[in-house]
């Protein structure tokens, strides 16, 4: 949590990094946490939005659809099938009563609220020793955007196009600001200098 009156940017988890993370949290046996950042990742999705996510949603399914609760606009998401997978092996240790069921549910038998989500990834920075500054709920969406801009080589403006959509911003340029792509390209200039 940041300090009364203080504002903290959320800052990208590397893709790597996020990677592993769901690897050892499921290794751990942390199967919800895990789902929730593999979804959050491979979604690009607001956490109020992942939160809402029920297993009838996502289980065995290519693609579904939802609509944001911020934007109220309808989003179509397709599922990546490394993703179904992980989805299908968490449903399967953690057995939910129901299809119908949240997928988020913490130990008291609610659905996760941002704050307490944002309590645990902060103690699972410090517990897994992951190299982000900044980390909450938003930095898994952030990590989507940086990693389909970082793939995306010579069509890098194209992406930001594509994800500025996904994001519903205004404009690209909203979106490269989002990433901190503006920021970091800024400062390179400095780097062109030579003594």
């Amino acid at each position: 949590m940041s300090a009364k009156f203080s504002s903290t940017t959320a800052d990208y988890l590397e893709w790597n990094e996020a990677m592993n993370l769901i690897r050892k949290l499921y290794a751990d046996e942390k199967y919800t946490i895990s789902l929730y950042i593999a979804c959050s990742v491979f979604f690009g999705l607001r956490a109020s939005d992942t939160l809402k996510l029920r297993w009838e949603d996502l289980l065995g399914k290519d693609e579904f659809q939802l609509i944001e609760k911020k934007t109220k606009k309808r989003r179509d998401i397709r599922i990546n099938v490394q993703l179904k997978k992980h989805i299908s092996d968490c449903y399967n240790k953690i057995k939910p009563a129901s299809l119908n069921d949240f997928m988020f549910i913490s130990q008291k038998g609610t659905v996760y609220s941002l704050q307490r989500l944002n309590v645990i990834l902060k103690d699972l920075k410090k517990q897994y020793n992951l190299k982000i500054k900044n980390f909450s709920t938003h930095s898994c969406r952030k990590a989507f955007g940086r990693e389909i801009f970082n793939r995306s080589g010579s069509n890098a403006e194209l992406s930001l196009v594509k994800l500025s959509q996904l994001f519903n911003h205004s404009n690209p340029a909203v979106t490269r600001r989002y990433l901190g792509i503006a920021k970091e390209e800024l400062m390179e200039t400095y780097d062109m200098l030579s003594f």
